[in-house]
């Protein structure tokens, strides 16, 4: 585990690391080459209540397309072909924006302020406690009811180089959500020309804050709305994990994957694990739970997972700076929402992979610090390299 006086906060120097890491390790981890990227593609999403226009970017590049909302910086699909070159989109959403507003279980959102749960909706920091929207259970839940995946969000398209992308950007005023502080936010998605999917976020701060940013899609490499996830496999770099309590924070304990359901360190099935008779899968119902990852908090993005779903043989590996992974597989999927061909998600049909720091770490002073301050810039990357086998 990294060292407790670590922190999401890196130097200019690791960030440029980052940058050029991130590029290298995808560029040795895909297969083949695709067509270059052009410039992203904006269209008209519909409106919000108030009026205000929603739109769909499209972003193509090396055989991967992205289509991307300004509503809550929502990854709408991901296209990705199979071993014999057929494209299909693997992340599950609504085909309108009115489902987004109305029933969206963060399908495709970038979470913030603070991804995953903190306890009671409560943290302190420098001796003043700070009070937020308690939006799961006892608890709040992605930033609470409103995060930053109801937000709209500026996006400016780019070009460089052979890679393609957006620059989406949004200041969360000082007390939104109870957080204190104003914090400007940048996230970039790329899309390389061997189609990897590259998140680089940045932040600061005028006032000391916790952040912890991530991105919730929800994967079926099978394509969306094909059914159970059960039968993909999953390897997953992290010898420890953080066991919850009812109400899924965390305990405060690190405890050994070995010979538990959560042992992912050599591909496996996900479908029998995540209906294991165990307390902690009962708590979640299935899996729900956030792995220690082995590399550590790093300044460039090191090995975390692989998943590959072995009858289209895409494979999606991922590569990230964050010392945490949450593994969702889908619990609360209930078959009352239609995607967006139509079909019911059930539970089990989709599983979420979030790079990130450990829930609940506000309060909980053993775990990686997530307390950004005046004068330092949060910085954190995370890589989708996709291939074939």
């Amino acid at each position: 585990m990294p060292s407790t006086t670590r922190r999401t906060v890196l130097t200019a120097a690791a960030a440029a690391g980052v940058t050029a890491a991130a590029a290298g390790t995808a560029h040795a981890s895909a297969h083949g080459h695709g067509a270059s990227g052009s410039r992203p593609v904006k269209e008209p999403f519909g409106r919000l209540a108030d009026g205000t226009r929603v739109h769909r970017w499209t972003v193509s590049n090396g055989g991967t397309t992205l289509k991307v909302l300004s509503y809550g910086g929502v990854i709408h699909s991901l296209e990705t072909a199979d071993r014999h070159g057929r494209p299909a989109n693997v992340a599950l959403g609504f085909d309108n924006l009115d489902d987004y507003v109305a029933k969206s279980p963060y399908f495709g959102g970038l979470i913030g302020r603070y991804g995953n749960r903190i306890a009671n909706g409560r943290f302190t920091l420098d001796g003043t406690t700070h009070q937020l929207p308690v939006n799961d259970g006892p608890n709040s839940l992605h930033g609470g009811d409103r995060g930053f995946d109801k937000r709209i969000w500026d996006v400016e398209p780019f070009t460089r180089g052979a890679a393609t992308g957006l620059i989406l950007s949004r200041t969360s005023p000082d007390g939104e959500a109870g957080y204190p502080g104003n914090l400007a936010v940048r996230v970039t998605y790329t899309l390389t020309p061997r189609g990897e999917w590259r998140i680089d976020y940045e932040a600061t701060t005028d006032r000391a804050t916790v952040i912890n940013l991530t991105s919730h899609t929800y994967f079926n490499l099978a394509g969306e709305g094909s059914g159970s996830i059960d039968g993909h496999l999953l390897e997953l770099a992290a010898a420890r994990y953080t066991p919850v309590g009812p109400t899924l924070i965390p305990t405060g304990e690190l405890a050994a994957v070995a010979r538990t359901p959560f042992d992912f360190r050599r591909a496996r099935t996900i479908g029998a694990p995540a209906r294991t008779a165990h307390e902690q899968v009962g708590f979640a119902k299935g899996i729900d739970h956030n792995y220690v990852l082995d590399k550590g908090l790093t300044a460039r993005p090191g090995y975390a997972l692989t998943v590959t779903h072995p009858e289209s043989g895409r494979v999606m590996k991922m590569y990230t700076t964050e010392p945490g992974m949450q593994f969702y597989t889908g619990n609360f999927l209930d078959g009352t929402l239609t995607g967006t061909t139509g079909r019911l998600y059930r539970q089990g049909d989709a599983l979420c992979l979030e790079a990130q720091h450990f829930p609940d770490s506000p309060n909980q002073p053993a775990f990686p610090s997530t307390v950004l301050r005046p004068g330092e810039t949060y910085r954190s990357t995370t890589l989708h390299a996709f291939s074939t086998r």
